[in-house]
């Protein structure tokens, strides 16, 4: 199953299938997220706050750290998460926030979850039904068993490209160059990472096409490792690639804003790679 969902596709799901909505429009440094699912969201759909339930405290692990299985689990019961029951999972169209959560819930070992493509605003541009208010779902019996996607750590990610394996940097290409750096206290990106922009993988508010992402993604290799600046946009370009049948993806949930947490990791500037020092 392809995880990107078409409006015409769910709202056909809706007819005949009971599905759970999550709603997890959020914006980095905003706290609108919330306001905007109470003036109105797709009907029956549960807010899920990304900064509260699916990040844990910034520090040392990075902006937004991935939170105790525990927080997580409650928050996917307190949605209405339930083994046996299908997750379609949505933001304001960016992919970002709802492809957070489909990594994680799909980590935890729920497969049957999918991302509607272009999020809320693809929703009521098709003038499909919203409705205003808070839903209060149903509790569910989810249960988060992590361990079912690949990932690594600073000091797994140094040995990943000490032989020669790839890093793809998702972020912005000048964020990569260490230009016009705004939200990270350093600029540039990892010794060794490759720039592919996360833009590259959109069209329109949406992901791009299935054509357009073979084409950008024809070098990535199952095993290849991806970052950005905290782990969100990261997991949004491991959908894109298991859109077009790329598995095996990994994360580096700490991405940038861990790897800098320790000054004597190595930085490159630039638009070359660069290489980790000799050690």
């Amino acid at each position: 199953m392809r995880p990107l969902i078409d409006v015409l596709e769910l709202a056909r799901l809706l007819e005949t299938t009971d599905v759970t909505l999550l709603d997890v429009r959020w914006t980095l440094g905003q706290t609108t997220g919330h306001d905007a699912y109470l003036t109105g969201h797709l009907p029956g759909a549960v807010y899920v706050d990304l900064d509260t339930e699916l990040s844990a405290t910034p520090g040392e692990r990075g902006r937004h750290p991935l939170p105790a299985d525990e927080v997580f689990e409650e928050a996917m019961r307190r949605a209405g998460v339930t083994p046996d029951r299908q997750v379609v999972v949505y933001d304001g169209g960016s992919g970002l926030a709802a492809a957070r959560l489909w990594w994680m819930l799909t980590d935890a070992g729920h497969a049957a979850v999918r991302v509607l493509n272009g999020g809320y605003p693809a929703w009521v541009a098709a003038g499909r039904p919203v409705e205003p208010g808070e839903v209060q779902g149903v509790r569910g019996t989810f249960l988060a068993r992590p361990g079912h996607r690949p990932v690594v750590d600073a000091e797994g990610l140094e040995q990943h490209l000490r032989v020669g394996g790839a890093l793809y940097d998702v972020r912005a290409a000048d964020r990569y160059r260490g230009e016009n750096e705004t939200i990270d206290p350093v600029a540039g990106h990892i010794p060794g990472a490759s720039s592919l922009p996360y833009a590259s993988l959109t069209d329109g508010g949406a992901f791009a096409s299935p054509e357009q992402l073979v084409t950008t993604m024809a070098h990535v290799r199952p095993g290849d490792v991806f970052s950005c600046g905290s782990g969100i946009t990261a997991a949004a370009a491991i959908l894109a690639g298991e859109q077009v049948g790329i598995e095996g993806l990994v994360l580096y949930p700490g991405s940038w804003s861990e790897w800098i947490a320790d000054s004597s990791r190595p930085v490159a500037t630039g638009s070359e790679r660069g290489r980790l020092p000799v050690s």
